[in-house]
């Protein structure tokens, strides 16, 4: 967006501030001054002003030199997690589930071009990156992701499928509008979506639509499973019915919450 197009009431330093928190992840926990303005696309002074802001109301912590997130950061998600009951609700059925498949699962609502995980039960981890609640994926690459994306209207799939980079981190990963169109349109046909090696290899993954009383997907649940370990075959026959069956009772739950509607951002 550029300064022309914004809205008068637009306020850029909460924008650059912004900027400056999401510089910080899983792969840079840690950030020079330097290199948070370079990331932001800031003036070191500028950059340095934010920085010192942060630092002064708790969500920055500083050595001098390297910067580091505070888990008083966790309190603007949190503030956002309360408002929604989701993972409230979904949490006792994902460890029901958990129980039964002996893998992990997790719920997870789309923002914007990006899943979030809001709710989370972990057994053995099996992806190079840790995941925790407020972790983010392109949508594309999961199986959550290509299960929201599905139930959106078209027309914010045809958008959403002008603004993919289609960067490929694993030589299985769909690499065109036209591959990820289509299955897109298989996944919403057949009510789930698996994820075959295309966002880390070894790693699969299934996932289940969650809707709320009015039929709206709102959220999706996944296993994601070891490909060592779990064929496509075997992840039809022994997960998508549990899976599905855990996404019905959190479903059956959600509906007794009408306050609950679309959590895409």
């Amino acid at each position: 967006m550029t300064d022309s197009s914004r809205e008068p009431h637009f306020v850029q330093s909460l924008e650059r501030g912004l900027a400056v928190i999401r510089a910080f992840d899983a792969a840079h926990p840690e950030l020079t001054l330097s290199e948070v303005a370079r990331a932001c696309a800031l003036t070191r002074a500028a950059a340095r002003r934010f920085l010192l802001t942060l630092t002064d109301l708790g969500y920055v912590h500083s050595d001098g030199r390297m910067f580091r997130l505070s888990p008083q950061v966790l309190e603007l998600g949190y503030a956002y997690l309360s408002t929604i009951g989701l993972p409230e609700i979904a949490q006792p059925h994902l460890e029901r589930l958990v129980q039964e498949v002996h893998e992990s699962s997790s719920v997870c609502v789309l923002d914007g071009d990006a899943i979030v995980y809001v709710a989370r039960v972990p057994t053995r981890r099996i992806m190079t990156v840790s995941i925790t609640v407020g972790t983010r994926f392109p949508a594309y690459l999961t199986s959550v992701g290509r299960v929201l994306l599905a139930h959106l209207p078209e027309q914010e799939i045809e958008l959403h499928l002008k603004r993919v980079p289609f960067e490929r981190p694993t030589s299985r990963t769909i690499a065109s509008a036209s591959l990820l169109r289509n299955e897109l349109g298989r996944i919403r046909d057949q009510g789930y979506a698996i994820v075959d090696q295309e966002l880390e290899e070894g790693l699969r993954s299934v996932a289940a639509p969650i809707r709320d009383r009015n039929g709206s997907v709102v959220a999706a649940v996944n296993i994601p499973a070891h490909a060592s370990r779990n064929s496509i075959e075997s992840i039809r026959r022994d997960l998508i019915p549990p899976l599905v069956a855990a996404a019905s009772r959190i479903e059956a739950d959600l509906r007794l919450l009408p306050h609950i509607g679309t959590a895409r951002g």
